[in-house]
């Protein structure tokens, strides 16, 4: 619908609604055993306390002073997993609604930059830096959604600790022994060799001799 030049999108996860669901009702559940001990103290609980309706003046004598309201359970349900879109642009609510989830996963990919690609601070002198730091972040995110789109399609979903941890122990080094150079090459340990096999790389033999090479 549009309301004064805006154009809106309300949409509805199913999944998102289920999980709606289950937290009010995890919520309930806590509300009435707190209920059968007490209510004193449910009120400064603001997650308790927009399911409870007064029933009597907390000074007054004889039985609780909240109980649970079942309308606002009901009026708190017809929300689950429902958002609104806003948006400009001349897309069918589809298209409006894939590319907000494009958004959203674009977004939680920087915010995960410098924690689970670990960069550190750094300082620019120049226009031309800092576009090349922003090319290498950008560009990192987009092996890092790569990665993780072949190892989904190879049925695999390694946690990314494990992935940057397992690679980090991943190392190669060379020798020179005699006239003869040999490349040396740790174990893919833990996830690391699945992950190569997901990304159809073939990983070098553990011991290599260079020295023809050379």
């Amino acid at each position: 619908m549009r309301i004064d030049g805006a154009r809106y999108v309300v949409c509805r996860n199913e999944a998102e609604a289920e999980k709606d669901r289950a937290d009010r009702q995890a919520i309930v559940e806590g509300l009435e055993k707190q209920l059968r001990k007490g209510d004193k103290a449910l009120i400064g609980n603001s997650a308790y306390r927009r399911y409870l309706r007064r029933v009597r003046d907390a000074d007054g004598p004889g039985g609780p002073a909240f109980t649970i309201d079942a309308g606002k359970l009901a009026e708190e349900a017809r929300y689950d997993g429902i958002f609104v879109l806003r948006t400009n642009a001349r897309v069918t609510p589809l298209q409006a609604v894939l590319r907000y989830r494009d958004l959203l996963q674009v977004e939680d990919l920087f915010r995960q930059a410098k924690a689970a690609l670990r960069t550190r601070p750094i300082y620019h002198s120049s226009d031309a830096a800092i576009r090349g730091h922003v090319f290498c972040s950008f560009l990192a995110l987009v092996l890092r959604k790569e990665l993780q789109d072949r190892c989904r399609v190879a049925g695999f979903r390694p946690e990314w600790g494990d992935v940057l941890r397992d690679l980090d122990r991943l190392q190669d080094v060379e020798i020179d022994q005699g006239g003869k150079q040999i490349s040396l090459r740790t174990p893919a340990t833990g996830v690391a060799g699945r992950l190569f096999q997901a990304a159809r790389v073939a990983l070098p033999p553990n011991v290599r001799d260079d020295t023809s090479a050379a």
